[in-house]
């Protein structure tokens, strides 16, 4: 098969590691890629959202299957203008990609398919929003309704922080148009834990789930990241917690999507709380979670390939998926001043050091090489050193000892990845 992902983040790099491995595969592409990915695929000069320009190298290239890695493509519609030109595309249209473009979208389709979720209520006047918080109290979550790069959430701890968080995403406009309207919710307690399914429009399978660490620093401090580190299994996420994930909300929300006649086909990524009361929703994202998917990816013992093709054709109800008995953990090594301003152009050292260690497989998320052959960042994130062992801890000694024979001056990284279960 002839396959092309788009992205080029870490994400990408592990899903073209893992398509890679195909038997099934003859040629990978990546669009635009890294420096990582184009040692198992070539990379192609086209950005992930210039959806005329995928569409057209698909086509001229007899492309038999598209595999889309972020979520702004998959809102702006990159999976129907597939569709009508005849390609297959792992990801959902642009109607079902709604259930993470707008985050009202996903509490109205989770009431109606009564999956547990918070108590939740949308403004579009900031005075509104300021008004209900100072009645409801902290602490209190104040959510962009739409796309921020996983930086339109804000926990506020008094209500002082969540009237700065509704200045900031509705006046300031900090993330743009997707904080024209806001939603307060309610702070649910518990483990937060990313839970992901493959699904083909009536048929859910369990893809795995992670822990990420989203906070900048050590102990979870500091400003929320695209994550920082993830670790698979989480213990909290045991068979009965996954069976009541399923059960409550996963497979409702693909029937009463179904129902809408936008039927969700691709990954669904529930972040999921998980309370004294079990499994309460979050938020859906519509595609995997990075650095969550390295931390799948290096577990998955099937083919991953034709588990996304059944995906697409509506075979999943025919379908299995095996697992390594492993753990494993991924620490992300990002430039120095992310989230905040960085610099570009750092010279990065020692991969060749770090890959030797056993059970790793380091990830690119941004990085380019310069014409002398110079690995160097180009990203706020810029690596995934991902590891597995037999144990949690063993996954995490092995992570940090690749980090360790890393030469980086112009990156850092948290050096406590795991240890809520640890």
């Amino acid at each position: 098969m002839k396959v092309l992902v788009v992205g080029g983040g870490g994400r990408e790099h592990a899903l073209c590691w893992a398509i890679a491995a195909s038997p099934l595969l003859g040629k990978l592409w990546c669009a635009p890629g890294n420096a990582g990915i184009a040692e198992v695929a070539e990379c192609v000069a086209i950005d992930s959202l210039d959806i005329p320009a995928l569409v057209a190298f698909a086509t001229a290239h007899a492309v038999d299957l598209v595999v889309v890695g972020g979520e702004p493509p998959l809102v702006a519609g990159l999976a129907d203008a597939c569709a009508a030109a005849g390609i297959k595309c792992f990801g959902p249209s642009q109607a079902a990609a709604r259930l993470e473009g707008s985050k009202t979208f996903t509490r109205e389709v989770a009431d109606a398919a009564g999956a547990p979720g918070a108590r939740w209520q949308r403004f579009t006047d900031p005075a509104a929003a300021k008004a209900y918080v100072r009645d409801q109290g902290a602490p209190i979550v104040v959510k962009a309704d739409g796309l921020a790069a996983g930086k339109g959430v804000v926990v506020a701890a008094t209500v002082e922080e969540a009237e700065a968080a509704i200045a900031d995403i509705m006046e300031s406009r900090i993330h743009g148009e997707s904080g024209a309207t806001v939603l307060i919710e309610e702070c649910l307690i518990g483990q937060e834990v990313s839970f992901f399914a493959l699904c083909d429009g009536t048929t859910a399978l369990p893809l795995g789930a992670a822990q990420d660490h989203k906070r900048v620093g050590d102990g979870d401090t500091g400003p929320n990241t695209g994550g920082m580190g993830a670790y698979s299994p989480p213990p909290v996420l045991d068979q009965a917690m996954q069976d009541a994930t399923m059960s409550r909300i996963v497979r409702p929300v693909l029937a009463e999507m179904a129902r809408r006649g936008t039927p969700f086909r691709g990954v669904l990524f529930a972040g999921l709380m998980i309370t004294a009361d079990g499994p309460r929703l979050i938020e859906f994202n519509v595609r995997f979670g990075d650095p969550e998917c390295q931390a799948l990816m290096v577990r998955l013992r099937s083919d991953l390939l034709p588990a996304l093709i059944a995906a697409c054709d509506g075979e999943l109800a025919q379908f299995d998926l095996r697992w390594e008995a492993l753990h494993s953990l991924v620490v992300v090594m990002a430039a120095k001043g992310y989230p905040g301003s960085y610099a570009k152009g750092s010279e990065i050292r020692g991969l060749e050091r770090a890959a030797q260690v056993a059970g790793v497989q380091v990830f690119h998320a941004g990085t380019s090489r310069r014409e002398d052959g110079a690995l160097v960042a180009t990203g706020g994130r810029v690596l995934g050193i991902t590891a597995t062992g037999a144990t949690l801890e063993a996954a995490q000694v092995a992570a940090y000892a690749a980090v360790d024979a890393i030469d980086w001056p112009g990156g850092f990284c948290r050096r406590d990845i795991g240890w809520r279960a640890l």
